[in-house]
């Protein structure tokens, strides 16, 4: 890739974003950046283009309206939380403005290096299960006052029910439509969570987990990360290899409803996902479909 890479389509109404465009804005908002060299980065996630500048930065640029909150949300709280963490999240160094060609504003980081699980094999399963429950444990310790508010996945499903429903049946014979029902009204069922709100990042999926060496090395897209249900961060078990699932769930030691709730959101967000963006990121799509079918085969009594 290039300079002129520009990523796929995914929404019908997104923003044209390439990298003279990206070029353009480094060079007007940030002239001490605009030697260093451009790289469009191929990415699982749906709301920004990500480039690479230089050796230790990296541009996110929002495609679409619904993600622009997501930047003064990042540019305010990474750094507020990263050093509160175990594991590496982006740092973000610069906010820029919207320029000509792009209505939106977007964020200069420090780069992380790794590929992220989706791409990239663990070397010891049940020691990075064991990581990824010590980040979200330390997540879940830090002060939530005036933290804002988790995005969706960190609040009720309830909400989600009717649009979530019309979905499995639209999948017809592609799922198990009965047994994805009976996942969901399981979820629906579930106690709430009883205890205090607590941080989350809300979008814990293998898009989002970077791999270096074959360890953990950090948490990416904190566009979802707020106060709330702690049940959103176990929708990760059923990415992991078994090994890896197993040592995540029993040093999480969530209850019975906090599972259920963790693997109707599973369902939620692969049965929504999978039609969506069945012809333009069908890695991210057979993901989906892998974590959907694990959600369905295993149960929490």
């Amino acid at each position: 890739m290039n300079d002129n890479d520009s990523p796929p389509s995914l929404h019908a109404d997104e923003v044209p974003i390439d990298g003279p465009l990206v070029r353009s804005l480094v060079e007007a908002q940030f002239p001490q950046w605009s030697h260093l060299p451009l790289q469009r980065i191929t990415s699982t996630g749906t709301d920004n283009a990500i480039y690479r500048l230089g050796p230790k930065m990296g541009v996110h640029l929002p495609r679409i309206e619904w993600a622009v909150q997501q930047v003064d949300k990042e540019f305010a709280w990474l750094p507020r939380l990263g050093p509160q963490l175990p594991m590496a999240v982006p740092t973000p160094l610069a906010r820029g403005e919207p320029g000509p060609g792009y209505p939106f504003p977007w964020l200069v980081y420090r780069w992380l290096d790794g590929e992220d699980l989706q791409h990239r094999q663990v070397s010891d399963s049940r020691w990075f299960g064991q990581d990824l429950a010590v980040f979200v444990k330390a997540l879940e310790s830090v002060e939530t006052t005036d933290g804002p508010p988790a995005g969706p996945r960190g609040q009720s499903l309830l909400p989600f029910d009717g649009a979530t429903r019309a979905a499995i049946r639209g999948l017809g014979t592609a799922i198990d439509g009965n047994r994805a029902t009976n996942v969901w009204q399981s979820a629906l069922d579930a106690q709430p969570w009883p205890g205090p709100r607590v941080w989350v990042h809300g979008d814990l999926l293998p898009g989002n987990v970077l791999v270096n060496d074959g360890r953990l090395a950090g948490i990416l897209d904190w566009s979802s990360a707020g106060v709330g249900d702690p049940a959103c961060e176990g929708m990760l078990a059923w990415s992991l290899p078994p090994e890896a699932r197993t040592a995540f769930q029993a040093a999480l030691n969530f209850d019975a409803a906090t599972w259920a709730r963790a693997r109707g959101w599973v369902v939620q967000q692969a049965v929504l996902f999978i039609p969506y963006y069945s012809k333009t990121i069908p890695d991210a799509v057979a993901a989906a479909r892998l974590r959907l079918q694990a959600a369905l085969d295993e149960g929490f009594d």
